[in-house]
């Protein structure tokens, strides 16, 4: 491996660590309610198919991000997982093998709909090289893991965390919305001060909206 190749698959490393917070929080809220004996198969089998479904993204991103309206969907898409996690929040009575197909799903779905960002960071880190796309994406695969491991963990000992990485979530929706070449030009257009509003309104939408229905559900059973 000459120096260049190094160099660019430490520089898709980089970009993997910076860029996989968000979906290092998704698992950790997917996970947190399941016994100690299906977490870890869920965050390893979550992170493995949601990286399969990433390598094949990255080959067609540059179509996909010409395409109106795919990362306002996107933004929404995330915006209801995030107010699901936290709606789930208290849900102890759910059979621990459907729960952990539903982690494993949740990780999967949510991973693919916020990878735009990091695939086009990849591909264009890796020039056109296959080789190094599939490297970085596979070395990142512990990285992602860890972190949601060690954020699992966080969320055990101070539940608000819990609170905090939903509301990221919807705080990436919006910012993945704005990101929309349709939608964004037009909000844009309205208030340029919107591309910061929005994301915060969202992030508190999620909050309100997740922990209201959480609540009701349980007063419901």
């Amino acid at each position: 491996m000459d120096q260049s190749f190094i160099l660019n698959l430490l520089e898709i490393l980089l970009i993997n660590i910076v860029l996989s917070g968000d979906n290092a929080v998704v698992i950790a809220l997917a996970c947190r309610n399941l016994p100690d004996q299906h977490r870890n198969k869920a965050v390893v089998f979550g992170t493995l198919g949601a990286v399969v479904l990433r390598v094949g993204l990255t080959f067609v991103t540059v179509y996909l991000l010409t395409i109106p309206f795919l990362n306002f969907i996107g933004g929404l898409l995330l915006l209801w997982i995030a107010i699901s996690l936290l709606k789930g929040e208290d849900d102890g009575d759910i059979k621990a093998n459907s729960t952990l197909a539903g982690a494993i799903k949740t990780i999967i779905i949510a991973d693919l709909v916020m990878s735009l960002d990091n695939v086009v960071a990849v591909a264009g880190a890796a020039n056109g090289n296959i080789l190094l796309i599939i490297l970085g994406l596979v070395i990142s695969i512990p990285l992602i893991i860890w972190g949601s491991q060690l954020l699992m963990k966080i969320m055990e000992k101070f539940p608000i965390i819990i609170i905090a990485g939903a509301a990221l979530l919807g705080y990436t929706a919006g910012e993945m919305i704005f990101k929309d070449k349709a939608v964004g030009h037009v909000l844009e257009g309205l208030n340029p001060h919107l591309h910061t509003i929005i994301p915060i309104l969202l992030a508190i939408l999620v909050v309100v909206v997740g922990k209201l229905s959480g609540r009701s559900k349980k007063e419901t059973h």
